[in-house]
């Protein structure tokens, strides 16, 4: 992932596509991640990189979906 940036400066289209990038992106760590754990000789600090850069991914999906959906007040 690269450096963060100002999402604010950014339009919704650019952010959409953003999106399905980091989507992507989450679940083809999530895959990579599955496939060391079942290897038997999967390299555990490897595991945890990749799960850290996960959760970074997450946290980036969850703040570029509250922008792109609208606060509606009930």
């Amino acid at each position: 992932m690269n450096a963060p940036s100002d999402i604010s400066m950014k339009t919704d289209e650019v952010l959409r596509v953003e999106l399905e990038v980091f989507k992507r992106e989450h679940r083809d760590l999530d895959e990579a991640i599955h496939a060391l754990q079942e290897k038997a000789t999967g390299d555990q600090l490897t595991i945890q990189r990749l799960k850290k850069k996960k959760l970074r991914l997450k946290d980036q999906i969850a703040i570029i979906e509250d922008r792109l959906t609208p606060d509606i007040i009930a």
